[in-house]
């Protein structure tokens, strides 16, 4: 057990299925209280259902304040998990991109703004960013993804760095392939890229909470993410060239 999701109150957006509802369910499994948050409807009430948590149903860039309230006025963890796995070029439509843009950085931004003044005069909260190794990395076939993917994880990376020394931790979870529906919807670059090393739900929750009890940001569920970062870093052209090759792998095959 972690000792400090005992009575927390956790938000966890996103959570009508795949990584979230795991996630809600870790949460409650850990004696904490959770609100599951989805646009779906009758999957947020039956993840809820399911643990004992309360559904509240909605965008989850605006959910804070009945979040909060569900929760007896007090959010200990909020879960940025909602997001869309937009796929396309830079020719995508606007309103691809502008969806984005929205789901996975501006959510995240926007639940901030909400909780930090609470969380930063008691002296403590906990931000849990559901990024994604394309964050670190990038995503062929996916532009609209990988580039807002990257937005999301600087932005955990800058609440990190600006509040840590004021009693907030963040967390930002960064997975490959996740048998998702997500996943699915990612057709054959997804077949490619990220079906071959694939993780369960679970495992992502499993992660996370180990990366609570050992305090750390970055959460890899897929540890060797943390060589291919490594390898980006060091010698960018090469992990580009390499990275190149996947991609006319990728285009021979369709």
């Amino acid at each position: 057990m972690v000792k400090a999701m005992q009575g927390a109150g956790v938000v966890v957006t996103g959570a009508g299925g795949g990584i979230g509802a795991a996630l809600a369910r870790r949460f409650a499994a850990e004696g904490a209280r959770v609100v599951v948050n989805d646009l779906d409807a009758d999957k947020v009430k039956a993840v809820a259902d399911e643990i004992g948590g309360i559904a509240v149903v909605g965008d989850a860039s605006r959910i804070v304040a009945e979040a909060r309230d569900a929760l007896d006025g007090t959010v200990d963890v909020y879960c940025a998990n909602a997001g869309v796995g937009s796929g396309g070029s830079e020719a995508a439509d606007e309103s691809v991109w502008a969806l984005a843009w929205d789901v996975n950085v501006m959510a995240h931004v926007r639940a901030a703004h909400a909780l930090l003044p609470d969380w930063l005069e008691r002296g403590s909260g906990r931000f849990v960013s559901t990024v994604s190794a394309a964050g670190l990395l990038t995503m062929i076939g996916a532009a609209p993804y990988s580039v807002t993917k990257h937005g999301a994880y600087a932005f955990a990376e800058w609440l990190s760095l600006t509040y840590r020394h004021r009693g907030v931790k963040v967390h930002a979870i960064c997975p490959q392939g996740v048998r998702t529906d997500m996943l699915e919807a990612t057709g054959s670059a997804g077949d490619l890229v990220l079906q071959p090393t694939a993780i369960e739900p679970d495992a992502v929750a499993d992660a996370l909470m180990k990366g609570i009890e050992e305090d750390r940001f970055l959460v890899l569920p897929h540890p060797e993410v943390a060589g291919y970062y490594q390898a980006r870093a060091a010698d960018p052209d090469r992990w580009m060239t390499n990275m190149n090759h996947l991609q006319q792998k990728w285009e021979t095959a369709e």
